[in-house]
């Protein structure tokens, strides 16, 4: 697909950043997450999922913050995950007022719920964190859109299946995405739960 049917100020930071049209796993994929459907995007490294994934929230979310709970919420595996990607996405969204908060394991848990307050469009975290903050009523999911597992691979350790699990019993009207480098059964799993109806992409 074009860019140029994504939002004005989304393509503008993609021209900045050197993409001038999408790459093959992406013109299979966008149309998917633009339109709104849940799918797994299963392709090997590098292929651009990342990119697709960021593309897909920014534009989800109209480029523009609004009110203070979070409308996205991107679930990765560790506190290096969560700046990594939180780095990247501010890449495309520098001429945009979204906002961006990383939340991890390692960081005080008061200070996240002073900080995660004021209003957040874009969550990107820990599936432990996440889950204590969220039963704590630190965290407010009512408004969630997106919710996505990047990198899912992890599934399966320190009972973050569980969590994710729980969390997406607790969104609704919501757009769940899982990306991947391979199927396991850990993910396969989630088909019985929020995933019945997701589209399989596959990239090999």
């Amino acid at each position: 697909m074009s860019f140029k049917k994504l939002h004005p100020l989304l393509k503008e930071s993609l021209e900045n950043a050197g993409f001038e049209t999408s790459n093959a796993l992406q013109k299979k994929v966008l149309p998917t997450l633009k339109g709104g459907s849940d799918a797994y995007i299963i392709a090997p490294k590098e292929s651009g999922k990342t990119i697709a994934l960021i593309i897909a929230t920014i534009h989800k979310l109209k480029a523009t913050a609004f009110e203070d709970s979070p409308r996205a919420i991107i679930i990765v595996k560790d506190k290096q995950d969560a700046l990594d990607l939180k780095t990247e996405f501010e890449r495309f969204t520098k001429n945009t007022d979204l906002r961006i908060y990383a939340l991890y394991d390692e960081y005080d848990i008061e200070k996240q719920k002073t900080e995660i307050y004021p209003g957040q469009d874009i969550v990107i975290a820990t599936p432990a964190r996440l889950s204590k903050l969220y039963f704590l009523n630190g965290i407010h999911l009512g408004q969630v859109q997106l919710f996505a597992v990047e990198d899912a691979d992890y599934l399966g350790r320190n009972n973050a299946y569980n969590h994710i699990l729980r969390l997406s019993e607790s969104l609704s009207k919501c757009q769940f995405v899982i990306i991947t480098d391979k199927m396991n059964s850990k993910i396969q799993n989630y088909q019985n739960a929020f995933m019945h109806n997701a589209d399989l992409l596959i990239e090999k």
